[in-house]
């Protein structure tokens, strides 16, 4: 359920100042933020309202202050004091009078910030997954790679407790990560979500046959869990996998031609640019989130059905490999040719016509090959 309502013990906030810094932090008793213009004791945003503007309070340097914000005694000899009498404009950067915006943190704010031992799936990935995948309330989902938990936390919230979600992670410890992640967005452990741990092959075997309306794969080999998947996978239901480099995803999409059971698959990549507009600048940033990785979308056919794929054209061989080829055999046997015999004749009349007109016209000579 949406939290509503004054901030409260136990919450994460998000405080973003004037130029767009953010941090992140869990509201405790006794608690403080620290900024490198002051700080915020935890008790002075407990009880505020979203959308409320926070200010630091100084942060002295003469004194080293522990987590709860309490003064420890003086640190005026300390290798931090003397680096600060060198460089004074550090010191102002502690004097407090800095203020930031309070917010509840997007689920996209928290996946970002939350900590992580593996990479996490940035959000335009995750969208992409979550649209084209057709992931929606109350469907029964199977994941596998839960990482730190970034898709895990999005599948549980569209999934909502009229679904459930299975995820099976090969790594105890990012399964671990992964758990205490949702526990801490969710308030607890999620009841419609079972983490499991272990090879997904060897997992996936005590899980009921075509049970699942969706499969979301973030793995190395995805091509090699195909079979487990179909066994698991309902008739019409999607897969969704996210691969990061070429070869993946070509050996993917390759291997569920092979084997019949998966419509075309369709492949895309997100890139995210971000905007300036102030006025009459209007211009994309100069950084932007480029190729992270591929979304590869398919749906499974009904069990024995071989699935509908576009013929390719004689003349386009895409497979033979001109380093394979033997000593006989040439390109055109190798059919690695990308042109037809008679648009190839179209074009050298059209060139041969324009090259008689120009050197008729310059009297530079006969065209060449004519």
């Amino acid at each position: 359920m949406p939290k509503r309502g004054p901030l409260c013990v136990g919450e994460k906030v998000q405080l973003t100042d004037r130029k767009g810094a953010m941090i992140t932090a869990l509201l405790e008793d006794g608690g403080v933020v620290q900024t490198q213009r002051g700080v915020i004791p935890h008790s002075s945003l407990i009880g505020m309202s979203e959308g409320s503007v926070v200010t630091t309070q100084s942060s002295e340097r003469s004194f080293a202050v522990d987590r709860n914000g309490v003064p420890s005694g003086a640190a005026s000899d300390s290798p931090d004091s003397i680096h600060d009498k060198k460089k004074p404009w550090k010191i102002a950067r502690h004097v407090g009078g800095w203020s930031y915006t309070v917010m509840r943190p997007r689920l996209a704010d928290f996946v970002l910030s939350m900590p992580r031992g593996a990479q996490i799936m940035y959000p335009k990935d995750i969208a992409q997954v979550l649209t084209m995948g057709d992931i929606r309330s109350g469907m029964r989902v199977l994941e596998s790679g839960a990482g730190s938990g970034a898709m895990s936390l999005h599948l549980l919230d569209a999934v909502g407790e009229q679904g459930h979600l299975t995820t099976i992670e090969r790594r105890s410890e990012f399964a671990r990560i992964a758990g205490l992640n949702a526990s801490v967005y969710f308030g607890g452990m999620p009841q419609w979500w079972n983490l499991l741990t272990g090879d997904f092959d060897v997992v996936a075997k005590g899980c009921e046959e075509h049970f699942y309306d969706r499969v979301v794969l973030d793995m190395l080999d995805p091509w090699n869990r195909l079979e487990q998947v179909e066994r698991l996978i309902v008739p019409g239901g999607v897969l969704s996998a996210y691969v990061t480099t070429t070869t993946q995803m070509s050996r993917l999409v390759e291997m569920m031609r092979e084997r019949g059971s998966w419509t075309e698959p369709e492949v895309s990549e997100t890139i995210q640019r971000d905007w300036k507009v102030q006025g009459l600048a209007v211009r994309p940033n100069h950084q932007m989130i480029g190729h992270t990785g591929f979304i590869v979308i398919s749906r499974a056919m009904d069990v024995g059905v071989e699935a509908l794929h576009r013929r390719e054209r004689a003349t386009k061989d895409t497979y033979s490999d001109v380093d394979d080829a033997t000593p006989s055999q040439t390109l055109e046997e190798l059919e690695l040719r990308d042109i037809s015999d008679r648009k190839l004749r179209k074009v050298l009349r059209d060139l041969e016509h324009q090259a008689t007109v120009v050197t008729s016209n310059t009297g530079q000579g006969t065209p060449v090959g004519s």
